[in-house]
């Protein structure tokens, strides 16, 4: 069936890079401010949930091609070796580790193990929570 939601279709495509984009903001200001990757997971999240009202799940596939469940268990995997890294270097589980580095364009900057769990937390909320959405509105 096809519906005529032009006001809602363009305005998402607006609306879903806004959403993008505060929540790699959300993600990256997460190591010193509220955030990091589970409330920048949400925010991707919903933005795919927006994509998915405007347009159909067999359009959105084809946009965002990812399998969310191996999504989910690389996530997991990313998670899991970030935190039990720690233990390789005699330290307590989940002691992160930072240095800095100087990169071409962002300067002198730190990178934290963290970032790493981070990423992996990101990819596990956004992938658990699309495949809840596909579980529940997908076609079977």
């Amino acid at each position: 069936m096809k519906s005529n939601d032009l006001i809602l279709q363009t305005s998402t495509r607006v609306v879903f890079f806004i959403i993008f984009l505060f929540s790699i903001h959300i993600f990256f200001a997460g190591h010193y401010t509220p955030g990091g990757g589970f409330v920048g997971g949400l925010l991707m999240a919903s933005a795919i949930v927006l994509l998915l009202l405007a347009y159909d799940f067999k359009t959105v596939k084809e946009v965002l091609p990812f399998n969310y469940l191996t999504m989910t268990a690389i996530g997991m995997i990313i998670s899991i070796l970030t935190a039990t890294g720690a233990l390789l270097f005699n330290v307590p589980f989940f002691t992160h580790w930072y240095d800095y580095f100087d990169l071409p364009l962002l300067g002198n900057t730190s990178i934290h193990t963290a970032l790493f769990f981070d990423i992996g937390v990101y990819m596990v909320v956004v992938g658990v929570t699309l495949t809840i959405i596909e579980m529940i509105g997908g076609d079977s």
